[in-house]
């Protein structure tokens, strides 16, 4: 499988085209067709916005004001209202400099920002990254970083996504921040979302931070809307999937908002959560909103402080081959021509609270003088996990694919996801009695977010 890079100023969703020949229709079987290649559809871009930034005071250096250029994406385009759908803000160039003379190593860098919701749904997310950066050379431009958080939608129609402010605080001799504020808000659309309705009793409490990092013992503002008048909530952080110490409440006002803080002394927080009742269920609580503790506790005398970094990865897919041969069938019968999609892996070693979706779409089946529609090709999916992996796979259900699209398989979004999967699906295209002899093909592309 070949992967299609982003060319030109609008980036384009990581994408991989996987090609589907189909065996030639008539009286006796006939050879496979090469598959052509396959166009790759556009939906979130790159978006250009001024953003004026404030380098810390030691740098001695006035404001920046310059072009930040950035990306949002999404693990689901399409959501029912109550779904969770997870979020990434790339910023593919910053505006700022290191503000310092001074080289700065590897994974210093720890950054956080907010998405800005408009259309059908409004408000801010909480976005951080991991520490996790190459060099920067004195005065030189910060690299590019990846920030990750979650949304519940709460209202059906379009949702636009907007990139917001960041900051990005510096770890090395001394604890630096640079927040960098977009100059004329809201900065431009990256991406949109069309919701549906769901159905049923929909959970429509969401909580925003006031800051998405800290460091111990600090205090982070949390608000929250849609909860119920005069409850009394529980806010708490939370450690992978299970909660701290840390814990504070707040009173929901008559109209279903409140707003707390909440003290964040464990260091191994990564986000802080809030809920009605005695404890956490996903029927009455909002969150998690992701959240990083900065620890910077002095290193006592005549000790040693030692630190190791766990990289972030990608996330990324690869697969067993480009081609797939479906079984012949008879001129006059027709029927189900069979076969198999070829096993596809998924690796998923980001590290954070994004899971990912693989989803597939066809074009019709050319041949010679006619056409078999994409609705007439129909898969079952299977996905397994690899052992040890914090996320599970889900399978897509059986079903028709078509030009619209179908689910392959999807791991849900959690305090802590990741892991590597296999996923394989039974295909069969149901071809009308009387198509002409000859061979078809059409092209089936696999989309991962």
């Amino acid at each position: 499988m070949r992967a299609t890079g982003t060319t030109g100023s609008n980036a384009r969703r990581r994408r991989w085209v996987a090609l589907l020949g189909v065996t030639a229709l008539a009286v006796t079987a006939g050879g496979a067709l090469a598959a052509p290649a396959g166009a790759v559809s556009t939906a979130s871009q790159n978006v250009d916005f001024a953003t004026h930034c404030i380098p810390p005071d030691i740098a001695g250096i006035p404001p920046i004001d310059g072009t930040t250029t950035a990306i949002i994406t999404v693990d689901n385009a399409s959501p029912k209202v109550g779904d969770t759908v997870n979020v990434t803000y790339k910023v593919v160039t910053p505006a700022a400099n290191n503000p310092t003379a001074l080289a700065l190593p590897a994974d210093i860098m720890t950054p956080s920002g907010k998405v800005a919701l408009g259309g059908a749904q409004t408000g801010n997310i909480t976005v951080t990254g991991p520490r996790k950066n190459d060099p920067v050379a004195g005065n030189a431009p910060f690299p590019g970083f990846s920030m990750t958080g979650s949304f519940t939608v709460t209202a059906p129609g379009a949702i636009t996504l907007s990139p917001g402010d960041y900051n990005i605080h510096t770890s090395y001799i001394l604890e630096l921040d640079t927040p960098c504020t977009v100059t004329n808000p809201p900065a431009p659309v990256s991406e949109t979302i069309t919701a549906t309705n769901g159905g049923g009793e929909t959970n429509n409490r969401a909580i925003t931070l006031g800051s998405a990092s800290g460091q111990p013992g600090a205090g982070v503002t949390v608000t929250g809307s849609d909860f119920t008048p005069g409850a009394t909530v529980t806010l708490a952080g939370r450690s992978g999937a299970a909660q701290t110490a840390d814990t504070g409440t707040a009173t929901v006002d008559a109209q279903g908002s409140f707003s707390g803080t909440l003290t964040v002394n464990d260091k191994t927080t990564t986000g802080v959560v809030a809920y009605e009742g005695a404890s956490w269920s996903d029927e009455k609580g909002a969150g998690p909103a992701a959240y990083v503790v900065i620890d910077d506790t002095p290193v006592p005398d005549g000790s040693q402080k030692v630190t190791t970094t766990v990289r972030a990865g990608t996330l990324s897919m690869s697969q067993a081959g480009d081609a797939v041969q479906l079984s012949a069938v008879d001129f006059g019968k027709g029927g189900a021509s069979d076969g198999a999609l070829k096993t596809v892996t998924v690796k998923d070693f980001r590290g954070g609270p994004a899971g990912w979706s693989l989803t597939g779409k066809v074009t019709d089946f050319t041949g010679p003088g006619t056409k078999i529609d994409a609705g007439k090709l129909s898969w079952t999916p299977a996905c397994a996990t690899k052992a040890g992996s914090p996320s599970t796979c889900q399978a897509g259900s059986a079903g028709t694919v078509g030009g619209s699209g179908a689910t392959l398989a999807s791991a849900p979004g959690g305090t802590l996801t990741g892991g590597e999967f296999t996923v394989d699906a039974g295909l069969s295209l149901n071809v009308p009695a009387f198509t002409p002899p000859g061979s078809y093909s059409g092209v089936l592309t696999l989309t991962l977010t």
